[in-house]
């Protein structure tokens, strides 16, 4: 390696950099003439020695401040200082030591880290010490050698201050060698920041403290359409964002922030109009005399997360599938609407037969019902009123003002169901029973939901498509209607013939007074061995889908007795309620229970249907009873002559069997249009090939006119009351019914 390449380069310093070094030579030189002048006036043999350096060094002085240019000024300054330095030495007779000012200057000059300079000065010094120790040898040096041979010295001195002046070369490449270093790990930092910054797909800016954008990445500019170049006053006011709410520009707050802030804010773009939310983290950064240098910012479209926020919390007060206030909402703004202190109604409604339009026309048409449904009631309810969706087919609706202001929203709401619903573009008539109670200031939201909730209930005992308003004899039905659900689930999940016995109750022909049959009538065994009639559990069952549980025991009950009791009874009958029916699963259920008895015969096993089951079902009654048939079992057609259709029914109904309801039974021998009409149905069933079953005998003049009338077989507390089957089986080995005939007894 050449020896120029290992010497420092020179002249790097910044302009900044060079002038505070300058400027500092520049005064240091003012001074130094000072101070010779000063020297030079207390030696008065010395005056044309002190107005020569003073006449030589001032126009270096000026030129130093006047000249153009770093390396000009540079070498005036260099040239003052050696002229300085020799008219020190001149004024000191060549004292030895005033020759140490030159390496005091040489040091200084080192700080121009500037070759033009420094040889200048170095170049100078050495013409000095030989030229004027020729011709003025008594001024350079102060001993005999030196003047005797001033050539040689000016040599010596020269390399000296060469020597000196080596150390700040090796100190001024060493300087050049660390800031190169330096320079570079600054460089790579500022590319790595450069693509930190520019390649990040999140949006990022720098402001200056006035808000004007000092630098902005891809990001940034594609997020608010803004050129690649922008002009070089385009500040903060010049982007196409307006803040919402009469917030006003966020660059305040940002500026004045000695820490890191983040705000979100919603805004309006004005290139486009549309609403945005932005999340802006903004981060100052200060000098070391705490002066504001820029601000750093990374804004966040958060418009999408916003709006999803915004839609959950929608999705939380309100039901999804009608847009009403969900069950949660409902009871906070209830709450908030009782604690105003004016009455409130809450009204209860729920739809009647609802899982009837489930199972018989799918999930898709029950929730078409229920969208409708929403509608009439959002068309009906006042302003103000809450109206909310707790589940399934369950409404409320809350109204605050005097107690028969929910009355009549309530009645309101009833007579509107008068108009079927537009369901999939067809009418479907629907109806509902409705509950309602008042409370002043309840404590609890609950208490009058509750209270609404039992008043429904009575409406739906009582036969639906009604109104009830609550009073306090209610919660005592309802507790016992909770009590008779747990009972009923605690007997189903015991063992089950043991919990829900089945007790039989015999059918008689009229012409033999033989058990032909029986219906088998399910109870319930309490844990202290107390039996309970049906009426304390079939309401709750039903109310609750226990039924189908509950019904699906019975039918494989009945079974095993009818098979046990195979060579002396002729058939079991088995009530089928509405909920079963509709059961997608009825049909294969009993097909199953039929398939696991290959050798029973199915015409053995009779299921009796009520009218109100006909009705209240929502599925193909016609359909579903065929498939039943052509399984061979045999249907009974229960309590006829309840309905308002009963002779469509038997009609269209492919019943074996028709028992006549004991309304028609009681009195029959002294009422002679009872007689007539039985008379009547018993042709009527036998013209269409059914049999007839008398229900509810218990007078021996309403047997007596049966027999006479021709009716074939009867049912009643006049030959037996339900029995237990070891009791019925009694009977069946007897052969006979009790009863107080003479023949029988």
């Amino acid at each position: 390696m050449r020896l120029r390449d290992r010497l420092p380069t020179g002249g790097g310093l910044r302009d900044e950099d060079w002038a505070t070094r300058h400027r500092l030579l520049t005064v240091l030189l003012g001074v130094v003439v000072l101070v010779v002048t000063v020297f030079g006036a207390l030696r008065p043999d010395h005056g044309p020695a002190l107005l020569g350096t003073v006449l030589t060094v001032l126009p270096c002085l000026v030129a130093g401040t006047r000249l153009k240019g770093r390396r000009l000024r540079s070498v005036a300054v260099a040239l003052g200082f050696t002229v300085a330095c020799a008219g020190f030495v001149s004024l000191s007779n060549g004292l030895t030591e005033a020759h140490f000012s030159f390496f005091v200057a040489v040091a200084a000059l080192a700080l121009y880290r500037d070759w033009a300079p420094f040889g200048v000065f170095l170049v100078a010094t050495t013409v000095h010490h030989g030229l004027f120790g020729v011709l003025t040898g008594t001024h350079t040096y102060d001993h005999h050698s030196a003047r005797a041979h001033p050539l040689v010295w000016a040599g010596l001195h020269g390399f000296a201050v060469l020597l000196a002046a080596g150390f700040q070369v090796v100190q001024w490449g060493l300087t050049e060698a660390e800031e190169a270093r330096a320079a570079d790990n600054l460089q790579e930092s500022q590319a790595q920041l450069s693509v930190a910054f520019d390649e990040t797909p999140v949006p990022m800016v720098m402001f200056a403290p006035d808000g004007r954008v000092l630098r902005t990445n891809a990001a940034y500019r594609h997020w608010l359409r803004l050129p690649e170049n922008l002009p070089p006053d385009f500040s903060v006011r010049d982007l196409p964002l307006v803040a919402l709410g009469g917030e006003g520009s966020l660059f305040p707050q940002m500026s004045v922030s000695p820490d890191p802030i983040m705000m979100t804010r919603q805004y309006r773009r004005t290139d486009d109009g549309s609403l945005i939310w932005v999340e802006v983290h903004s981060t100052p950064l200060y000098d070391k005399q705490g002066t504001l240098r820029f601000v750093f910012a990374h804004c966040l479209d958060v418009t999408s997360v916003r709006n999803h926020e915004e839609e959950l919390r929608r999705q939380v007060r309100h039901d999804s599938l009608t847009g009403l206030l969900s069950r949660k909402a409902f009871e906070n703004d209830l709450g908030e609407m009782l604690r105003g202190r004016p009455p409130v109604s809450v009204i209860y409604l729920d739809v009647d037969r609802f899982k009837s339009v489930n199972d018989g026309s799918g999930h898709a048409t029950g929730d078409d019902v229920l969208r409708a449904l929403s509608a009439r009631l959002t068309a009906v309810v006042p302003p103000g009123a809450l109206l909310a969706r707790l589940g399934g087919d369950e409404f409320v609706v809350a109204v605050a003002g005097p107690g028969g202001a929910g009355l009549r929203v309530g009645r309101e709401i009833l007579a509107s169901m008068a108009e079927p619903l537009a369901v999939a573009g067809n009418p479907l008539p629907i109806s509902i029973s409705i509950g309602v109670a008042t409370e002043h200031g309840a404590e609890h939201s609950d208490d009058v939901v509750l209270a609404a909730d039992t008043a429904m209930y009575a409406a739906k005992r009582a036969g639906g498509n009604r109104l009830e308003v609550f009073a306090e004899d209610m919660r005592v039905s309802v507790n016992e209607r909770l009590a008779a659900e747990a009972r009923l689930r605690r007997a189903l999940s015991g063992h089950l013939p043991w919990t829900l016995p089945l007790w039989f109750q015999p059918v008689v022909s009229t012409v033999t007074g033989q058990i032909i049959g029986a219906e088998a009538l399910v109870r319930m065994r309490m844990p202290d061995g107390k039996i309970l009639s049906p009426y304390h559990f079939i309401g709750a069952a039903e109310e609750t889908g226990m039924i189908v549980q509950l019904g699906a025991h019975v039918l494989r009950s009945a079974v095993d007795h009818l098979i046990y009791w195979s060579g002396q009874l002729g058939y079991v009958s088995v009530n089928v309620s509405p909920r079963q029916l509709a059961e997608a699963d009825f049909v294969p259920m009993v097909a199953s229970l039929l398939a696991a008895h290959p050798g029973l015969d199915p015409s053995r096993l009779v299921l009796e249907i009520t009218e109100t089951a006909l009705l209240a079902s929502s599925v193909d009654v016609t359909e579903r009873l065929a498939a039943l048939k052509q399984l061979g079992v045999r249907i009974a057609l229960d309590d006829f002559g309840t309905g308002y259709s009963s002779l469509t029914w038997l009609k269209s109904v492919p019943a074996d069997i028709v028992k006549l309801d004991r309304s028609f039974v009681a009195g029959l021998a002294v009422d002679q249009r009872k007689s007539s009409i039985i008379q009547a149905v018993l042709w009527l069933a036998q013209s269409l090939g059914m049999s007839t079953i008398a229900e509810g005998v218990e007078e021996i003049d309403d047997w007596a006119a049966l027999q006479a009338a021709g009716c074939p077989a009867v049912q009643g507390y006049f030959f037996s009351e339900p029995r237990p089957p070891e009791d019925f089986q009694e009977m069946l080995i007897n052969r006979k019914c009790v009863t107080p005939l003479a023949q029988f007894t």
